[in-house]
């Protein structure tokens, strides 16, 4: 079984509800989810707030967050899954915020860097991951990482 069907499975399972904030991902993340058969029962929306304006906009990711932290954060990735979940009205949100490369990277915040978050019910865990690769394996690999943390959030609820 793979990762997305066993979110889908544990999401059906508590009566949960999920929506997607991703940016890196440009919508990976949905995409693998919307892939699994049933999945309409517990997938409300994705939204892919790739600017700092959709983020703000959207998902109400504090201006000050992002100047003080940047958009590739902890603080970000923390609030963007919140924000998800408060305007798709779910259970659960995941969000993604990194760098996929291959430009824009910088000592402190180098290609492949990825913060994610998962809010369940109003408790967010949140994950640092460096990942390495093209842009396209970098985008896989945060997918990959974020419908694990899903899974982890979920089961560790259930």
């Amino acid at each position: 079984m793979s990762v997305e069907e066993e979110v889908v499975a544990l999401l059906k399972a508590g009566g949960l509800t999920i929506a997607t904030a991703e940016s890196c991902t440009g919508g990976m993340v949905s995409a693998r989810l919307v892939g699994v058969p049933g999945v309409s029962e517990v997938f409300m929306e994705g939204l892919v707030t790739y600017s700092n304006e959709a983020k703000v906009r959207l998902l109400g990711v504090g201006e000050e967050t992002l100047e003080a932290f940047g958009a590739v954060s902890r603080e970000t990735a923390v609030q963007m899954a919140e924000g998800g979940c408060r305007r798709a009205g779910t259970d659960v949100c995941v969000s993604t915020t990194g760098l996929a490369g291959p430009g824009g990277g910088t000592e402190k915040k180098p290609v492949g860097l990825v913060y994610m978050a998962c809010c369940v019910q109003g408790h967010t865990a949140a994950e640092r991951h460096i990942f390495s690769g093209n842009r396209q394996r970098i985008r896989e690999q945060s997918a990959e990482a974020a419908l694990a943390l899903v899974r982890a959030c979920l089961t560790e609820r259930a």
